[in-house]
């Protein structure tokens, strides 16, 4: 764990997270600064290698993974994303490396082309983990000014946050989310679909896959009570928001619900605009949803 006082982490966006999902990493930096959690970017930073690219060129994503890590190393830092992809991908390649000393020097290899070199000391973190497990409750409820009582909310951890790595949350159950939405006054229904799949990108390869994954999803959800869901993976939150129309016509039910990241939730209790947590990005009608239940 890092230093309580100093609270510093390098960051690595994503190449997501900088097109389509920037509404997560705006809030992200916006509650970074309210709770006082420096989130220094890696200066020239390089996609992951993304787990669709890791099954066809497993060593080319090492490298493209070992890249990142290097300069997070540089800054003897804890490295922190905020995306479910790149949180394996890069967790993937630590553990690899380390297990591998062949394909640790095939990597360095690589690296050293380009003048770099990776020990192996860097630690992967979930910007979610970071919040609930090393602020944790009682610096989260601080800085809460808008109570989200009276808001039920389906936390959707989505596949990966806690697959294959085991030891940040329950695979099957998870609850970090959950605690978290606890803290800001909301109530986390129970939800049973949070790990499951969504369908990934078989919403655009496999639609007939995809609509049936996210449908059962969305439909859950609207079962549950829930007002809307909260995702930490943008991948997940493309699906889920971004195409309810087909999914409720494929699967013959309602599937419209807003959908927010767990930081545009957490900026929400903690008072921010906004313009803050890009809610104008939203393709559904979460501002209203936070103006009638938070006064947003």
């Amino acid at each position: 764990m890092n230093d309580e006082a100093t609270r510093a982490y390098s960051y690595f966006p994503g190449c997501s997270v900088t097109a389509t999902n920037r509404a997560y990493d705006i809030s992200t930096r916006s509650v970074a600064g309210a709770l006082g959690v420096e989130l220094a970017e890696l200066d020239d930073w390089n996609c992951c290698g993304a787990t669709a690219y890791l099954p066809i060129r497993e060593k080319r994503s090492f490298v493209l993974s070992a890249r990142n890590l290097a300069i997070a190393e540089k800054q003897g830092r804890e490295l922190a994303t905020i995306c479910n992809a790149c949180y394996v991908v890069l967790r993937k390649t630590n553990k690899h490396l380390a297990e591998d000393p062949k394909l640790h020097e095939e990597v360095c290899q690589a690296l050293a082309a380009g003048g770099m070199d990776y020990g192996g000391t860097v630690r992967v973190r979930h910007f979610l983990d970071i919040v609930v497990n090393d602020l944790g409750e009682e610096a989260i409820r601080s800085h809460v000014t808008r109570d989200l009582s009276g808001l039920k909310v389906a936390c959707y951890s989505g596949c990966q946050l806690s697959r294959p790595f085991d030891d940040l949350d329950d695979p099957e159950y998870p609850e970090l989310m959950g605690r978290l939405i606890g803290w800001l006054g909301a109530e986390a229904v129970p939800f049973p679909m949070s790990a499951k799949c969504c369908g990934g990108l078989a919403m655009t390869t496999r639609p007939e896959i995809g609509q049936t994954l996210t449908g059962k999803i969305l439909k859950v959800a609207k079962q549950a009570g829930a007002d809307c869901v909260t995702t930490c993976c943008p991948l997940c939150q493309i699906n889920l928001e971004g195409y309810q129309g087909a999914v409720g016509a494929a699967i013959g039910a309602d599937c419209s619900i807003p959908v927010l990241y767990f930081t545009q939730l957490m900026g929400s209790a903690f008072g921010l605009g906004q313009k803050e947590l890009a809610l104008k990005d939203s393709l559904t009608p979460v501002k209203a949803l936070l103006a009638e239940k938070v006064g947003t």
